[in-house]
């Protein structure tokens, strides 16, 4: 049965899986320590932590196996136009990619957005150049900098102290400013707009910042 998150920032639904536990790209390749997103990942904070929640994420990690998954979610899409994959986790496997991947081409009339670190491994390569090759799919690759790095691909994101660091090559997330929300904002799902900035936020992402001894964002709470 599938089970889809309603992320009260986000104009629609999603499918999630538990963070960190199923992030390899978390992990810094050469000092195999935490990279300073994740160290500050909301998604292992507040509501994120309740049995219920982890109980849905948990699921899903074991419901994408099943023959019917990609029947079941693209039926649940049949209404929908705008859809993401993990407000929590990511892609662990290529299995799991190549199943959301059939998702995305037969769902033509829906528009997918999918942030990612698994860039980092070769073995993803095949499978999200061909999601990015459809029309209706965003897969985002996510920066492991928090003071605005840039890395490469058609589509990033990357992580600012403050909305003022922005430069011309980046497209800020407003939603600080709209109450956490998306609103009518799209950028996310637009292949137009090539690198997105978030402006950092939360009492995790406080913390890294104090203990690397930079300066805390002014929005951070």
């Amino acid at each position: 049965m599938l089970k889809l998150s309603n992320a009260g920032k986000m104009p629609c639904k999603s499918w999630s899986l538990q963070a960190r536990t199923t992030c390899p790209g978390s992990i810094d390749l050469k000092t195999k320590e935490l990279v300073d997103p994740c160290k500050g990942c909301y998604a292992t904070d507040g509501n994120y932590n309740f049995k219920n929640v982890k109980a849905i994420r948990d699921h899903n990690k074991q419901d994408w196996k099943r023959d019917a998954w990609v029947d079941d979610m693209v039926a649940e899409l049949d209404n929908s136009r705008y859809f993401r994959w993990f407000d929590s986790g990511d892609v662990y496997c290529v299995g799991l990619a190549q199943k959301i991947f059939q998702v995305m081409q037969r769902t033509p009339w829906c528009k997918h957005w999918m942030p990612t670190r698994s860039h980092k491994f070769k073995k993803y390569s095949f499978i999200f150049k061909k999601m990015q090759a459809l029309p209706n799919v965003v897969v985002r690759y996510s920066s492991d900098s928090i003071t605005g790095g840039i890395i490469k691909g058609k589509t990033t994101s990357t992580i600012v102290q403050h909305p003022e660091d922005i430069t011309s090559r980046m497209t800020l997330c407003e939603a600080y400013d709209r109450g956490g929300k998306c609103d009518t904002c799209r950028a996310c799902w637009d292949k137009s707009v090539s690198v997105i900035a978030y402006p950092s936020h939360g009492r995790r992402m406080k913390k890294v910042y104090k203990d690397k001894n930079l300066i805390p964002a002014r929005n951070v709470a």
